[in-house]
């Protein structure tokens, strides 16, 4: 199988990477930010460019993982962002209708507003944020392609193997909590997260291309670890593996007000029963958060 990767130079996309090279698949990684190790550099915002790379490799399976994920520098450049999160997911769409092949778009809990939480794949979408506004409607961009063969796979807050820890939201916390000068740090105890691994789901996304029933996968399909965290929480898992003091760590379990009130709901919670029972191999396959991060940091 032909497999391209979009953002593969990120965490979730190297992970998806690894993991589809590791199996008899030809892949072909593309990245705007970073080159080297076999990365095809692209500007997914190049329409023409975009549609001669596709064209050429013709691709059966496409995993979209590129977007503006961060939600501060989204707020900043609300133009750049809806261009990557939304135009760019539309085109692949298009692509995907006429080239023939299978696009996974990646989307994230934050298209809900956390008040009600879990939520189903069919649950009104309610983003509080740009960032899931933009997320929001690139979902709907792919799935208004008639004809096009397309996935929505909804994750929430990743972590796992990351070249820098400021590339992920969960793994950034390491530094926090190693660092000991004296600095304090007030840290989120009032929003509920559900880290997943980002390998995991990179397996989950191999063995779902092997699902001997693709027509009965769904359009929108939800994946997620099971624990509840909030940031606070997973500081202190990483302070007890890492045998560190935490004192300068001070829990802020208040409801945000003002501006940040509307970067932080309160749960997200995506409930993933209907993924469980399409019946792939393997089913979610989900890594314990404190087991993995114990192997992880003993390497």
């Amino acid at each position: 199988m032909r497999v391209l990767i979009t953002g593969a130079s990120g965490v979730l996309g190297s992970a998806v990477r690894e993991a589809f090279k590791a199996t008899d698949n030809q892949v072909l990684a593309l990245s705007n930010t970073r080159t080297g190790d076999g990365l095809v550099p692209l500007d997914l915002k190049n329409a023409e460019e975009v549609e001669k790379v596709f064209t050429e490799f013709k691709p059966n399976w496409v995993i979209h993982c590129a977007a503006e994920r961060r939600p501060d520098v989204a707020e900043k450049n609300p133009e750049g962002t809806e261009k990557l999160n939304v135009n760019v997911p539309g085109h692949l769409a298009s692509l995907a209708k006429s080239l023939k092949f299978t696009l996974v778009y990646i989307s994230t809990d934050y298209v809900f507003d956390g008040t009600s939480p879990p939520y189903t794949p069919s649950a009104k979408t309610n983003p509080l944020q740009l960032y899931g506004r933009t997320k929001r409607d690139g979902e709907q961009a792919v799935l208004s392609v008639n004809g096009a063969n397309v996935i929505v796979l909804r994750v929430p807050v990743l972590y796992g193997p990351a070249p820098r820890n400021s590339d992920s939201a969960v793994n950034i916390l390491l530094d926090v909590v190693q660092d000991q000068s004296g600095k304090k740090y007030k840290m989120d105890h009032y929003a509920t997260r559900y880290p997943t691994n980002v390998v995991d789901i990179a397996n989950f996304l191999v063995r779902l291309s092997n699902f001997k029933k693709p027509a009965i996968i769904p359009p929108i399909l939800h994946y997620s670890a099971a624990e509840p965290f909030t940031k606070y929480e997973m500081c202190l898992v990483f302070a007890k593996i890492l045998n560190l003091p935490h004192e300068h760590i001070v829990p802020d379990s208040e409801a945000p007000q003002g501006d940040s009130a509307t970067t932080r709901p309160r749960d997200c919670q995506l409930y993933t029963k209907e993924t469980e029972d399409l019946g792939v191999e393997g089913g979610l396959g989900l890594t314990l958060f404190e087991e993995w991060w114990e192997e992880y940091l003993r390497k």
